[in-house]
C-alpha cells in the first residue's frame, strides 16, 4: 500500500520539519565535563556557611575577565552552600581559567596545518584533494581549576578541575557550567575521574 502526497501535503510535511528543525536549535546543549577532584576533608564533612575569600595571582590583578569570574565563581560556590566573607573567611579560594582553540575537520578531530591539504590515489591516477573545509572550523578546550586552602594551616583542603572540548566559544555560559560541574559532589567528591553532564541554553 502506497500513499501519494499532492501538493499541499508536501508542503505540510515541509513546514513540519522546519518548525522541528527550528525548535531544536532553540532548545538545551548537553555540555560534558571531564572532572578530576581531590578532598583532603575528612569523610563526610560538612561545609555547609563556611566563609571564604579570593586568593588571586599577580598575573590575574586586573585582568578584564577577573570580576566576571569572580562573579561566576561566587554563584557555583554559593550553590555548593560557601559564603563570601573577606574580612572573615577561613577559606581562601583560587581559581583559573584556561582556554584555547584548535581547528578540527569535518568530523571534530584535530587537525593541523599540514593536513589541510591531501594527495589521493585512486583507480583514477593522482589528484589533490581537501579533506576538510578550508580554513577548517575551530573548536575550543576550556579548562578550570578551582583550589581551597585553610587560611589557618595554608594546607590546600580541596582541589578541583574540570575541562570541556566543543565547538562553542561563549566563556560566559561556558565557564559557570564548568565551575557548577568542578563542584560536582563537594565536598566528599568520587575519588576517580568522571564525566558531569550538564545542560544550559543554547
Amino acid at each position: 500500500m502506497s500513499v501519494r502526497l499532492g501538493r499541499r501535503g508536501w508542503q505540510g510535511w515541509l513546514a513540519l520539519l522546519l518548525v522541528l528543525g527550528l525548535s531544536g536549535c532553540g532548545g538545551m546543549r548537553l555540555i560534558g565535563s571531564q572532572v578530576e577532584s581531590i578532598s583532603a576533608l575528612p569523610a563526610g564533612s560538612v561545609l555547609q556557611g563556611q566563609r571564604y575569600r579570593f586568593d588571586w595571582l599577580p598575573s590575574q590583578q586586573g585582568q578584564p575577565l577577573t570580576p566576571a569570574l569572580a562573579q561566576w565563581t561566587q554563584d557555583a560556590l554559593a550553590g555548593v552552600g560557601l559564603v563570601r566573607d573577606d574580612a572573615g573567611a577561613m577559606l581562601s579560594v583560587q581559581v583559573q581559567v584556561k582556554r584555547l582553540s584548535y581547528p578540527v575537520d569535518d568530523f571534530g578531530r584535530p587537525v593541523s596545518p599540514g593536513s589541510w591539504g591531501s594527495v589521493m590515489l585512486g583507480n583514477g591516477g593522482m589528484g589533490l584533494g581537501m579533506g576538510i573545509r578550508f580554513p577548517p572550523t575551530n573548536h575550543y578546550q576550556h579548562e578550570v581549576s578551582l583550589i581551597l586552602r585553610d587560611l589557618r594551616t595554608q594546607q590546600v583542603v580541596y582541589e578541583t578541575r574540570a575541562r570541556h572540548q566543543g565547538p562553542w566559544s561563549d566563556d560566559e555560559r561556558l565557564v559557570p557550567t564548568l565551575l557548577r560541574a568542578a563542584l560536582d559532589g563537594f565536598p566528599n567528591p568520587p575519588r576517580l575521574p568522571r564525566q558531569v553532564n550538564l545542560e544550559i541554553p543554547r
